[in-house]
């Protein structure tokens, strides 16, 4: 499910920025390339013991990745169910409480980054 109203779409930071305070969250900076990174939230649900990730997808404007100071902009906020061994599922209802962690979380990071 992709989050249209996260408020981070078209957010820029630098990429050490954008570590620190993703880190300090819970999010990992897990796939990157040179021009684009993605971090990702792993949320467990306790009821069904399922996982969801809540996902933010970024592309250098300036610089490259490898360069703390590189500039990152924020394209996309998306959350999925995972599946096994390795996925997400876009389409699966996404539980109530953990849309509102999800939520929480993104309002979070955007006081940080803005």
């Amino acid at each position: 499910m992709i989050i249209e109203n996260s408020g981070l779409i078209g957010v820029q930071s630098e990429l050490h920025h954008l570590d620190d305070a993703g880190e300090k969250l819970g999010f990992v900076r897990w796939q990157w390339e040179y021009y684009r990174a993605t971090y990702d939230l792993k949320l467990t649900d306790r009821t069904s013991g399922s996982e969801y990730f809540l996902r933010i997808n970024t592309r250098a404007v300036e610089g490259k990745l490898e360069n703390p100071h590189a500039v990152l902009n924020i394209e996309a906020v998306y959350i999925g169910r995972a599946t096994f061994p390795h996925g997400l599922d876009y389409e699966s209802p996404i539980p109530k409480h953990i849309m509102e962690t999800a939520t929480q979380r993104l309002e979070q990071l955007k006081q940080q980054l803005v």
